[in-house]
């Protein structure tokens, strides 16, 4: 029999999240009998984005708060912790506010945890960027025993990859059963635009290039391509993401580590082009300069290990995917500008 969650406890760390909200649905409806508990500061999220369920507990705060660490008992068969500070260019507004929702996180929780007996699996979301080569030249499929290099873009690359050598270091030190997650980057229903607190900049508001996109060219706004759209990335619906993380706590191999990607290389005008057809946007592109802090020109995730020891393979392509997150945009567009408009004041 496959194993799966029936009559286990589950914890999420980040579960209010774009990601970790739609994981909790998956879970619950893939077991009547799992029990699921949500940490989560609302920081850059809503309890709003959690379903109704009397099998789900949800903690409002932070992991890195002792009252909250507290109650993490050694009663809980898996952990998922997917909490962040979103993204690349808040962390680099302020370097600080991500080491204590991404650095301290990680090492806070994987500490306490290291005496844990029941725990069968920790898996740590990472990302493909803090390890793909730094190149606008032809990219070749990033595996996952890729050098990491020193040169990061930004405080959430260094973040993500300092909770991958704590992964390492408790599986080693204390057998903790860690299992890295690298993600590429994830899209679909459920990244709400304006999300949470403001964190500083417009990048509250205009968080992951999809969603931003999505929303501009239903408003038939002209979509930003900086550089001319050559970067290229590994574009990941987020149920295929889910099963993937669901694929890493029940047959990932304790202290290894996973790309969880489509291994398909789309450039970014590809992606606007794709949906400003599909939103039936007739507005041309706004040109803009490239970024001065990104230098992950071009990249995309190996396929090949996950698929091998995982039996992970996504399942969704891009131009499916694309559709369901536009109608899905359409159906909460009130949800999306009641968030967005409470930033308002900040902007103007």
């Amino acid at each position: 029999m496959d194993a799966n969650f029936d009559n286990t406890k589950v914890l999420i760390v980040g579960g209010a999240g774009f990601v970790g909200s739609n994981l909790v649905k998956m879970i619950l409806g893939q077991s009547t009998t799992v029990q699921v508990t949500v940490v989560d500061n609302l920081l850059s999220s809503e309890e709003e984005n959690l379903p109704q369920s009397d099998r789900l507990t949800f903690w409002q705060g932070s992991i890195t708060e002792d009252a909250i660490l507290q109650k993490v008992d050694d009663t809980f068969d898996y952990i998922f912790h997917i909490a962040t500070y979103h993204g690349n260019q808040s962390s680099i507004h302020d370097p600080l506010a991500d080491h204590e929702n991404n650095t301290l996180t990680s090492l806070k929780l994987m500490n306490h945890v290291s005496n844990h007996k029941n725990l069968k699996k920790l898996v740590y979301s990472s990302a493909g960027c803090s390890v793909a080569a730094k190149t606008f030249d032809t990219a070749h499929a990033t595996s996952e025993e890729a050098p990491i290099t020193l040169d990061q873009d930004s405080p959430y690359s260094i973040s993500k990859v300092i909770g991958e050598f704590y992964a390492v270091y408790f599986y080693k030190q204390n057998q903790v059963p860690t299992v890295r997650a690298r993600f590429q980057n994830v899209y679909g229903p459920g990244e709400v635009l304006g999300a949470g607190q403001w964190r500083g900049t417009i990048n509250t508001i205009w968080r992951n290039v999809t969603p931003t996109f999505v929303y501009k060219a239903l408003h038939k706004e002209a979509l930003p391509l900086q550089n001319k759209g050559i970067a290229t990335r590994d574009f990941i619906y987020v149920d295929d993401i889910c099963r993937g993380l669901i694929a890493c706590a029940l047959k990932g191999k304790p202290g290894d580590v996973y790309n969880i990607a489509s291994g398909k290389e789309t450039t970014i005008f590809e992606l606007a082009s794709l949906i400003n057809e599909l939103a039936e946007n007739p507005t041309d592109f706004e040109y803009l300069p490239k970024r001065p802090w990104d230098n992950s020109g071009k990249r995309f995730g190996s396929t090949e290990k996950s698929k091998n020891e995982l039996g992970f393979a996504c399942e969704v392509d891009i131009r499916d995917g694309l559709a369901k997150t536009i109608e899905w945009t359409k159906e909460n567009l009130d949800f999306i500008n009641k968030n967005i408009d409470k930033h308002k004041d900040k902007i103007q």
